[in-house]
């Protein structure tokens, strides 16, 4: 009685984890998905959402400095 029992779940059990194999080779791996949050962003700088131009950092601003005054 034991024996069968114990037989009848291990075949449970091999059943239920051919269906879970089966159900991962079958699902879109995580490079094949892409999160919703992050549809359409391209990396790199992004617009102004304000639809102005960044102002340049540092260098030359155009002023000539004459020294202290």
């Amino acid at each position: 009685m034991r024996e069968r029992s114990r037989q009848e779940w291990q075949k449970e059990k091999t059943a239920r984890r051919d269906e879970a194999k089966a159900r991962r080779q079958s699902a879109p791996t995580a490079a094949d998905r892409e999160a919703r949050d992050l549809a359409g962003i391209v990396a790199g700088p992004q617009p102004s959402p304000w639809g102005e131009e960044p102002e340049s950092s540092g260098g030359d601003t155009g002023k000539k400095d004459d020294g202290p005054a």
